[in-house]
């Protein structure tokens, strides 16, 4: 099985411009990514997509030319960047059986989550694959910004929420991490190439307007989607502030 790893890095974040290119333990953020991904055994080939000359430079000097691609503008997600890519790279005779698509903002990824989503991928039936992580407190489970899953015996995602879900009927809101088991989606995924190809022509669905949240377009779309747990909770990079987060938790780890 062969696995392409694209990292999608925009320049012009609202919260957050030149994000990728932020420094984080004097490296730029958009570093740690490609670098566990490069690194990682399951991973063929791992590619930077981007539609900044920016971050095509950085990533063509630090890494050699073949670590980053120029993508379109238009693209109104990192999924369809990833699509590019990949329709890119086969135009040069170049095939891939699944694609993983990276959070280029997640600088604590580790190898051990890609391997788990490449793992999933052993089953015929699996379409596309992502994680999800325990959550150990009521502030966590309240944020609608901690995306939640709940899953079928199987693993497999039954639907993905901003709210809480389960809701615990009879239970006050305090007692529910000790009555149940909760879980915040882990937003790294991985698709077979065919299925990433067909997701990118997709249009946004009733649900994903709702929650904005894309896997429900997917989900709409009758894929089915596998879900495997990790211990990593990953520190997503989305404000000037979460860097400074990220700063204090690399300092815990070393």
């Amino acid at each position: 099985m062969k696995i392409l790893a694209v990292i999608p890095a925009r320049y012009a974040s609202t919260r957050f411009p030149g994000k990728p290119l932020a420094l984080l333990g004097g490296r730029p953020i958009i570093d740690y990514a490609y670098g566990v991904a490069a690194g990682a055994e399951c991973v063929a080939k791992a590619v930077v997509a981007t539609d900044d000359e920016r971050i095509f430079a950085h990533m063509k000097e630090t890494f050699g030319e073949e670590s980053v691609m120029m993508t379109s503008t238009e693209h109104k997600s990192g999924t369809d960047r990833c699509g590019e890519v990949m329709q890119k790279l086969v135009q040069r005779g170049e095939r891939y059986d699944v694609v993983i698509n990276l959070q280029g903002d997640e600088p604590f990824v580790k190898a051990s989550q890609l391997q788990s989503l490449a793992e999933c991928f052993e089953y015929p039936e699996t379409a596309i694959a992502t994680l999800k992580t325990r959550i150990t407190s009521s502030k966590e489970l309240a944020s609608p910004n901690n995306v939640k899953v709940v899953c079928a015996a199987d693993g497999r995602a039954l639907y993905f929420s901003r709210q809480p879900i389960p809701y615990r009927r009879g239970e006050e809101f305090e007692s529910w991490l000790q009555v149940g088991d909760y879980f915040k989606h882990v937003g790294i995924y991985a698709f077979r190439s065919q299925v990433l190809a067909e997701v990118c022509k997709l249009p946004q669905s009733p649900l994903e307007c709702s929650e904005k949240l894309e896997q429900l377009r997917w989900l709409e779309a009758g894929y089915t989607i596998a879900v495997r747990e990790t211990p990593c909770a990953n520190i997503g990079i989305d404000t000037p502030e979460d860097l400074a987060a990220a700063e204090r938790e690399m300092r815990n780890e070393n």
